[in-house]
């Protein structure tokens, strides 16, 4: 059943080091922090653990079988209270024993499931969670791994009941317990420290950050994209881009599409190349995705280059205090300086162009530069 989601066709040795250290925490079980700049596959990664086979069996051979992984895309309950999130935690537990074909223990947790939302009670709810977790746990001996994907756009509202709830499920599981929290900041800079302190030795510094680029990843969704369109994409122009934008996921994979809509084979002029990729709006989306994920001091080195935040360099954005995304630099020096260097009192007015739906200052858009 695994091979209904795209994960699943992933080579088996794709983010082998980042899914190496992760492992490396479960079996210690403990938890751990994956985070990275937007775009270079922190979605995907957790989505090889639960649904490709041929990694698990990479890194973990037959005792995969012990191991379960539970796929919780908190970006579907973000505004959600902890009742809804303990609901929405046994409904990816359910899902995910259906999909690899635990029958019997899907039948016994789904009971559960029924006795404990019929009440419709907070503490009941949780109470039903505590007993899955005993019977999958404890009585079968399988490792619950939950796999917060998306993490950051919950933290508005986590509370620290939740990871009190987090503590009495792994008290109750000890070593068969882990969740690993998918972020794009680590949680010690997004949430206050009392605020987790209950789960905090459990995964405060215990950060796997993503490098930019996935060769064995990279080079599957490539193969896939040329595969999809029906063109053979040539090595001179996928240099071209891999020069441009660093490997990283997201842009490579949206600078060969857009190389696909051009009439004729580029010239290799990497200004002109550069402008053309700027001109592309899911492109520019996605590199306005990476700037709106940093801070302002972060945000501010790379304007100025003065004073660089470690964050960076850890998540693999610069390198010897230099953007490794050439296509990002450009951008921010051609569409985030020019917008935000606007001074009140210039010469040219600010309007909205109803026929272009963008808003200007002169002839200039700068749309794309606010917030």
């Amino acid at each position: 059943m695994e091979i209904e989601h795209f994960e699943s066709l992933y080579p088996e040795d794709t983010r082998f080091s980042e899914i190496e250290q992760i492992l490396n925490f479960v079996k210690e079980g403990n938890s751990c922090q994956v985070v990275s700049i937007p775009g270079v596959g922190r979605s995907n990664l957790l989505g090889y653990l639960a649904y490709n086979r041929k990694v698990r069996l990479k890194h973990l051979e037959e005792n995969q079988k012990k191991i379960h992984f539970v796929l919780l895309d908190f970006s579907e309950i973000r505004k959600r209270n902890l009742a809804d999130v303990n609901k929405f935690i046994f409904l990816g537990i359910l899902d995910s024993l259906r999909e690899r074909g635990l029958t019997r223990e899907y039948e016994k947790v789904n009971l559960y499931f029924k006795e404990s939302v019929g009440l419709n009670d907070e503490l009941v709810i949780f109470s039903g969670l505590k007993k899955t977790v005993d019977f999958l746990a404890v009585e079968n001996d399988l490792s619950l791994v939950f796999l917060f994907e998306r993490f950051e756009e919950y933290v508005p509202n986590l509370t620290s009941e939740f990871f009190a709830n987090l503590r009495v499920l792994r008290n109750r599981a000890k070593y068969h317990f882990s969740a690993v929290f998918s972020l794009n900041k680590p949680i010690e800079d997004l949430v206050e420290p009392m605020l987790f302190s209950d789960f905090f030795e459990y995964v405060a510094e215990k950060i796997i950050y993503l490098p930019v680029m996935d060769k064995p990843g990279l080079m599957f969704r490539v193969a896939y994209l040329g595969k999809v369109a029906g063109k053979k994409i040539d090595k001179q122009v996928f240099a071209e881009v891999i020069s441009l934008t660093g490997g990283h996921g997201r842009l490579t994979i949206l600078c060969l599409e857009a190389m696909f809509s051009l009439d004729k084979k580029t010239s290799g002029n990497k200004s002109e190349l550069t402008e053309y990729f700027l001109s592309k709006r899911p492109i520019r989306s996605s590199l306005f995705s990476i700037w709106n994920s940093l801070n302002p001091s972060e945000q501010q080195f790379l304007m100025d280059g003065k004073n660089e935040p470690k964050f960076l360099e850890q998540v693999f954005l610069c390198k010897d205090g230099k953007i490794t995304i050439p296509l990002f630099r450009k951008f921010v020096d051609k569409t985030i300086m020019p917008g935000i260097s606007l001074k009140k009192g210039e010469e040219n007015e600010i309007f909205y162009d109803a026929g272009t739906n963008e808003i200007k200052i002169g002839e200039r858009a700068i749309s794309d530069s606010l917030t």
